[in-house]
């Protein structure tokens, strides 16, 4: 690698002689690649609503992604274990296996919520993908100042 920089500064060097070139301000400016795919918000919501977090993943937000898969499993885990309850209560003639079938249902409820919740956050997070985030909160006589850097289209 050093090398390979080696033989790219001679050339650049013997070039500089050959040819006078004065770099203007727009010449040294240098767009790093984006490390993230840009993804539609329709399909991040779709992946979303598919498995909670992989929209959210495909968009950036590893995080929030990694929240959802954990609630995902805590309400999984939990709803099998208030079915496999009631069953049991079932089995030994329990006169309380309503409030367990319910318990199950709500389980039930917050898994749905959950596919649902991060289907629309991963398409609110697919619109906000090219927004800045170099956003700056600070104090200011008389309360907040927010400032926000916009791209300047040219």
């Amino acid at each position: 690698m050093l090398s390979l920089l080696a033989v790219a500064l001679a050339c650049a060097v013997g070039a500089g002689r050959a040819q006078q070139v004065v770099a203007t301000a727009t010449d040294t400016l240098r767009v790093a690649p984006d490390t993230v795919r840009r993804m539609r918000p329709v399909s991040a919501a779709w992946r979303s609503l598919l498995i909670p977090g992989w929209g959210q993943a495909t968009t950036g937000r590893a995080v929030t992604g990694a929240l959802f898969v954990a609630w995902e499993g805590t309400t999984l885990y939990m709803w099998r274990k208030a079915e496999q309850e009631a069953r049991y209560l079932e089995d030994i003639g329990a006169g309380h296996v309503n409030g367990k079938r319910q318990e199950s249902q709500d389980w039930l409820v917050l898994l749905v919520f959950n596919h649902l919740f991060a289907a629309a956050e991963a398409f609110v997070a697919g619109h906000l993908q090219d927004f800045p985030e170099e956003l700056r909160i600070r104090a200011v006589p008389g309360g907040l100042g927010v400032r926000v850097p916009l791209p300047v289209a040219r």
